[in-house]
């Protein structure tokens, strides 16, 4: 566990690129569920196969359990990278639906253009 402590406290963070702390936590949220998926993965194959001797896969079912949650791949949300906001989130863009219209109407989105027919 202690090498766990040091990927969701960081003692420097590069706050260049974040609009606010959602965005950050999001951020945090998945390089945790990357750097410990493979793990998670194993733990999940060990309880799942019932050849395994059951102290096993309830000890693989414990060390599961008391992973941080910001390992969970439910954790992870897309969020729009201007504004922060969890809702009506384009995944193409990574922005919300507001945003979108704007940078379109703009012409800052490559591609993008006013439908007219």
């Amino acid at each position: 566990m202690s090498k766990m402590a040091g990927l969701f406290r960081p003692k420097k963070l590069d706050l260049s690129g974040f609009t606010n702390t959602r965005l950050i936590r999001d951020h945090n949220k998945r390089i945790a569920f990357e750097q410990t998926e493979p793990e998670r993965q194993a733990l999940r194959y060990m309880i799942r196969n019932t050849s395994l001797p059951g102290r096993v896969r309830a000890q693989a079912q414990l060390q599961l359990s008391q992973m941080h949650a910001y390992t969970r791949p439910t954790q992870i949300k897309n969020r729009c990278v201007e504004s922060g906001t969890a809702r009506s989130v384009f995944r193409d863009f990574r922005i919300n639906r507001y945003q979108f219209r704007m940078q379109a109407l703009a012409g800052e989105l490559p591609g993008v253009k006013k439908a007219s027919w």
